[in-house]
């Protein structure tokens, strides 16, 4: 549905003034909703930063702004900031939300004393000092509401918060007469307050506000105001959420006896806001001032799609009476309106990328930020030593208590992917996207496919990686393991092995039961395509038998172009010297606007697919990873398995699909703020588990990694999908020099008792997954 024009909008608005809410207008409200939101619902997680309580204007309704009092300091002190949010970060917020009176020293010598005596001009430029601190010395993204603003102030406040925002409140120049709330209060003028509306479009700044309902506004008055947020919107693009906000009437105030709108109120003004707005635009209601349980969930029935901020460690300092809700009985109530509950972040999902947050403040976001822009499970991540949480037992599957709804799109890709019906690229996007009930429906689908494909045996190979340099000329942003020109200084010393000691720690390998060596390194400025020739007869001179599975199609494309022949002739060449097979790496994300991203040198990804074909047409068959979790969406993974289904069903060459997690410790895209932290549990899991229901039945053998995963992961994943542990590795360099601390190999025993801790039966195989030994779990 497109938004509401004024005519048609106007002739709502008459109709809730007699007292008539049309169903087909609260009908098209959820309806909207549903398809812009699907059955998440969103809370921030905050702490109230009230940084001064003094202020210029004079509402007739405000108990936030006091006046000052001797002995009473006018702002927060820094310090007082500083051990709030520290507070508030151990709590597990994400938001610190500065609220303030507008511009208090206009008014009031006390606050020009106090700032002047602290080295301050103004209210903002103490604000700029604050956010700063907070967001730099705690990591909480600042959201700033310091009232009505100029593009230059915006923009100054831009580089230290996530978000702003502002109410509106309402457009009727009438609310500023004499006897009426907003008289006497300047900043409340609607023209001042929607030129800062504009101003912050034009600052492209990530904006909230909304209307404040029962302050005496008529119903056309209230779709006017929301009519002038659409049009601003409209004109930039900014408005991330409308916030609908019922009046409360306070004690002490001039309108302490005024009469408090009716819930009936704010279900007509919830439908006339969300079929006002563009659809992307979030509906808001704070839950703290609902009239108890029944009025949240038809908040719910009528399209809000946000809680706003809810604070676990101060109270709502412009509604103090009015307590949050607690966060579990909000999930509660949530879900039995059929919706899930997640945590955000202060800026919404589709305003951090594109340029709408400031450099300076962009690697905070992404440090807290999942892939789908949301605030992520801090939990896990990829290559620590701590055993993520059972996210597979989730009750939500078997339980029957939750009332959350699954979206129908999900619904019908899920079915259709369960019968090994090709999906498109919007089908698996929307795969990823799966939480709660569908989280779990997408794992026991994924891993029921598993058990009737390959069955409950748990493969694996006895492998030796060798690394035989880590210099390299690529500048790759998610390598932490190459050594380049400039970053000699990094990451230990660098080193080229000589063909030598390559052919031994092949022959160590052999010795040691290994039927394969993997053979990768990063591409030295001296290598040419012969090096790699000479590498696989020292290997095979050293050790005949040995299964030589090496050279990702980056090193055979650019062991090509150095040697001056064809990619076809050089893999000829390897294979008539003893390659068997290749590692599908260098493929990270096959997407070529995230390559741009992470390693805008490196192939493309159609160069990368003339490979695969090519080793293919020789009978070089091939692994197939993807290495996902930093600057990449959940469309481009989308992408990225339909290439590989792509190439599959025309040659039939891989083998396998690796899920490669990100590691971000030590990786320079995310030390340079540019990347997320690395992909949740739940997301490492729906890689794989989409990945077998994706690529079925095409490629059957899904691997762990459990060099990123770990061995507790390593089990979750099993339990999503996945038959086969990988290799044991005996060196492993690449993962542990981003950061990963699960070790440098696992021993066969150590995979046959994992296998066996599943009640699962194991199979040690060969690269090409021929069973070489097996065995029953005791």
């Amino acid at each position: 549905m497109t938004p509401l024009e004024r005519g048609p909008a106007l002739e709502l608005a008459g109709e809730l003034a007699s007292g008539h809410l049309p169903k087909e207008a609260r009908r098209d409200a959820a309806a909207i909703r549903d398809v812009a939101f699907g059955n998440v619902v969103t809370y921030s997680p905050k702490v109230f930063i009230p940084l001064t309580m003094l202020c210029r204007d004079v509402c007739h309704y405000c108990t936030f702004a006091r006046p000052p009092l001797p002995g009473r300091r006018a702002y927060m002190t820094l310090e007082e900031v500083r051990a709030l949010a520290v507070q508030a970060r151990a709590a597990g917020c994400a938001e610190a939300l500065f609220t303030l009176g507008d511009k208090p020293e206009l008014r009031y010598r006390t606050a020009r004393d106090e700032l002047e005596a602290m080295g301050f001009e103004s209210t903002l430029d103490y604000l700029v000092e604050a956010a700063h601190l907070v967001l730099t010395e705690t990591g909480l993204l600042p959201h700033l509401n310091p009232g009505v603003l100029s593009a230059e102030q915006l923009l100054k406040l831009k580089d230290v918060s996530a978000s702003m925002g502002m109410m509106l409140e309402s457009a009727s120049v009438r609310l500023t007469e004499s006897g009426m709330p907003h008289h006497g209060s300047p900043d409340k003028d609607p023209e001042a307050r929607l030129a800062t509306l504009d101003a912050a479009g034009e600052s492209r700044v990530p904006f909230t506000t909304g209307i404040l309902i029962g302050i005496g506004e008529t119903w056309e008055e209230r779709a006017e105001s929301l009519l002038e947020i659409q049009q601003s919107h409209q004109r930039w693009g900014h408005v991330q959420e409308v916030i609908v906000q019922n009046f409360r009437a306070k004690d002490g105030t001039p309108m302490h006896a005024h009469p408090e709108p009716s819930l009936q109120d704010m279900i007509g003004t919830i439908v006339l806001a969300r079929l006002i707005l563009d659809s992307e635009i979030s509906v808001q209601v704070p839950p703290n001032l609902a009239w108890g349980t029944q009025s949240l969930v038809e908040y719910l029935q009528a399209g809000i799609n946000d809680w706003g901020g809810v604070s676990p460690v101060t109270i709502d300092h412009v509604n103090p009476e009015a307590p949050w809700p607690q966060i579990e009985r909000l999930r509660e109530v949530t879900e039995d309106g059929g919706f899930l509950l997640a945590p955000r972040l202060t800026v919404y999902p589709r305003y951090i990328n594109g340029g709408w947050i400031s450099r300076k403040v962009e690697p905070s976001v992404l440090k807290l930020a999942d892939t789908s822009g949301l605030l992520r499970d801090f939990s896990w991540h990829p290559g620590i030593p701590v055993a993520p949480p059972d996210v597979v037992a989730s009750p939500w599957l078997w339980s029957g208590r939750s009332g959350v709804k699954r979206r129908r799109d999900f619904d019908l890709a899920l079915a259709k992917a369960a019968r090994s019906v090709p999906l498109n690229e919007d089908e698996v996007t929307v795969l990823f996207t799966a939480r709660g009930p569908e989280f779990s429906a997408l794992i026991h689908e994924a891993d029921a496919m598993r058990r009737e494909v390959s069955g409950d045996t748990v493969t694996f190979v006895i492998t030796r990686n060798i690394n035989y340099t880590n210099m390299c000329y690529f500048k790759c942003g998610f390598c932490a393991f190459s050594k380049g020109p400039k970053s000699l200084n990094l990451r230990g010393d660098p080193y080229l092995l000589s063909l030598e000691e390559i052919g031994q720690r092949a022959k160590d390998a052999w010795d040691r039961g290994a039927t394969e060596v993997c053979l990768q390194g990063g591409i030295h400025p001296s290598f040419t395509g012969d090096f790699y020739v000479d590498v696989v007869r020292a290997v095979k001179a050293a050790a005949p038998s040995v299964h030589v599975h090496a050279f990702s199609p980056l090193e055979v494309w650019q062991g090509a172009a150095t040697k001056g022949v064809s990619v076809r002739y050089l893999l000829e060449e390897l294979k008539d010297n003893g390659l068997g097979t290749l590692p599908g790496t260098a493929a990270e994300v096959l997407d070529d606007e995230v390559r741009k991203v992470i390693c805008p040198d490196k192939i493309s990804t159609e160069q990368w697919s003339f490979v695969a074909k090519t080793a293919h047409s020789l009978g070089l068959r091939m692994t197939t990873t993807i290495m996902f979790g930093h600057a990449d969406s959940y469309r481009s993974w989308a992408r990225h398995l339909l290439v590989l289904r792509g190439i599959q069903a025309q040659t039939g060459g891989f083998t396998e699909f690796v899920p490669l997690p990100f590691v971000h410790m030590a990786a320079p895209i995310f030390l340079k703020g540019k990347a997320r932290a690395g992909p949740t549990i739940e997301e490492s899991l729906k890689m794989h588990a989409v990945g077998r229901l994706v690529l079925n039945p095409l490629i059957t053998n899904i691997q762990v990694s459990w060099v990123k995963m770990g061995s507790e992961g390593a089990k979750l994943a099993l339990r999503a999908g996945c038959n086969d542990l990988g290799g044991t590795l005996m060196d492993e360099n690449i993962s542990r020099a981003a950061g990963a601390a699960h070790g440098q190999e696992m021993t066969p025993q150590a995979m046959m008792t994992l296998a066996s801790e599943l009640e699962r039966p194991w199979a040690r195989r060969n690269t090409v997954y021929d069973i070489l030994e097996q065995l029953q779990p005791v």
